[in-house]
């Protein structure tokens, strides 16, 4: 497991949402929009996962993942690999429910004051019809690839 850097916890905490890419039994890539949970700078990722479907499948067979994201304004952007566990949604810690719902919470107010300030945006709240999550990714870190361009660093 890698140890993950102040900024790259930041980082990652600061997303509204994470790219996450799984292995299906055909060796093709899937990827899917996930939102992180809990990021320890132990190199331990927790996603709740509101469908049991390709994603939950995939890590079945095959516990190789990868999560990506990338702040196009800011140049910057992380690309984490390793390998996850499945924990079934009864074995789910309540704290980490609280924390999902903390921030749909905050997903969602960020879209009504920007809804308020005219910006264009989703017209409705898609984050109330979201379903309770399904089961919750465990992820153990072990490369991080930081995508900033080596001419930016």
């Amino acid at each position: 497991m890698r140890k993950l850097k102040e900024e790259v916890v930041q980082f990652l905490r600061n997303q509204g949402y994470v790219i996450v890419s799984t292995i299906d039994d055909k060796g093709f890539p899937h990827n899917a929009c996930k939102g992180i949970v809990k990021i320890n700078r132990n190199g331990t990722i927790y996603l709740l996962d509101l469908y049991k479907a390709e994603t939950y499948e995939n890590l079945k067979h095959n516990s190789h993942i990868s999560i990506t994201a990338a702040d196009e304004h800011k140049f910057i952007g992380y690309c984490l690999k390793g390998r996850a566990k499945i924990i079934a949604e009864d074995k789910i810690k309540p704290e980490l429910l609280r924390a999902w719902e903390d921030r749909i919470a905050s997903r969602l107010t960020q879209r009504l004051l920007k809804n308020i300030r005219e910006e264009k945006g989703h017209s409705r709240h898609p984050e109330i019809l979201l379903p309770q999550p399904e089961y919750m990714i465990e992820m153990e870190v072990e490369e991080i690839i930081d995508l900033t361009p080596h001419q930016l660093k």
